[in-house]
């Protein structure tokens, strides 16, 4: 029984992250007070969403480098959207840029359904698009905290049982993935797409256009997390969230989801994420400079990246024997 709870990949990060916190805490007791724990969660908030559609996108052996791109338009977006009218109702903004994320990842999905490029060409050109057309929209100017209203940088903020907006908006986007995965058909086909494309379309899936919904699904959730990153930050710009790919793509990997497809869960995406806010935040705490965060930080990637290969390897092997039996 225990040998069998060590090898789920949940578990074992549930314990990591109880580890991490109490050797943190045998220098900096104040870390693990649950105040602080519940700021360590908010700080991790919009890379959990973010996680959870690279997640779908990486089930389905793809993959999104410009999450974060769509992150940055979007919010850009949202921002001048409350420049120019202060009024416009809050929900209002963020559906039109959850809209606007959601057409982004449409072009990378269409891009790969329709036309066979490769993911990570399509993905690392929408990333350069998506960047430039930021400059273009604003000719290299910020946005700063006085042009936008009140109610726009309140919102993520605002206390709600203890916790902020920002909190339980990402705990509201992981309790829908875990019935989209787990109770929908796109979700089934995410998985079936992932561990064999060719089967999936034995059994009636359409393998582009299950990518397609991944694609869409993945840059609706960057265009909240837009909003949410430009009214936190209060500050919206050119280069937001610039590099913040890899720490979508670390926090997957983390979490077990295989780059391979098919392999991954919800808990996975959200407790790999939690594991790289706890580092993140604990880092600086402990006076690690921030060169060596960026060497700890690649360094947990590649273990990993290790692990998930040697897991798979071993499923490999056990479906090999089996066949040879039969």
């Amino acid at each position: 029984m225990m040998a069998r709870l060590l090898k789920n990949r949940e578990i074992l990060l549930v314990v990591a992250i109880a580890v991490l916190l109490a050797l943190i805490a045998l220098r900096f007791p104040a870390f693990v007070a649950p105040s602080n724990l519940a700021r360590v969660y908010s700080d991790t908030s919009i890379l959990v969403i973010l996680a959870l559609g690279q997640m779908a996108v990486i089930l389905t052996r793809c993959i999104d480098l410009s999450m974060a791109a769509n992150l940055a338009l979007s919010g850009m977006v949202a921002a001048m959207l409350n420049n120019a009218f202060p009024g416009l109702p809050i929900p209002l903004i963020i559906v039109a840029v959850m809209a606007l994320g959601g057409f982004l990842g449409a072009i990378n999905g269409t891009l790969v359904w329709k036309l066979n490029i490769p993911p990570i060409v399509v993905t690392l050109g929408t990333l350069t698009i998506y960047r430039g057309l930021i400059f273009v929209l604003t000719n290299g100017k910020w946005i700063n905290a006085h042009e936008m209203s009140d109610a726009f940088k309140a919102l993520p903020r605002l206390d709600v049982a203890g916790m902020p907006v920002l909190s339980w908006l990402s705990l509201v986007m992981v309790a829908l993935m875990f019935l989209v995965m787990g109770r929908t058909p796109l979700g089934r086909a995410f998985y079936a797409v992932g561990g064999n494309p060719h089967a999936a379309v034995y059994t009636g899936i359409d393998v582009g256009r299950t990518r397609f919904f991944a694609y869409c699904l993945s840059g609706a959730l960057a265009g909240l997390s837009g909003y949410l990153w430009v009214s936190r930050y209060a500050v919206a710009y050119v280069d937001i969230a610039a590099g913040f790919e890899l720490d979508i793509i670390a926090a997957c990997v983390i979490g077990g989801i295989s780059i391979a497809g098919g392999i991954g869960s919800v808990a996975g995406a959200v407790l790999g994420a939690l594991f790289l806010g706890v580092i993140k935040n604990a880092l600086p705490v402990i006076n690690i400079s921030p060169f060596a965060q960026l060497a700890i930080s690649g360094t947990v990637i590649i273990i990993a990246v290790a692990v998930n290969a040697r897991a798979e390897r071993r499923k490999g092997r056990v479906i090999l024997k089996k066949a040879e039996a039969v």
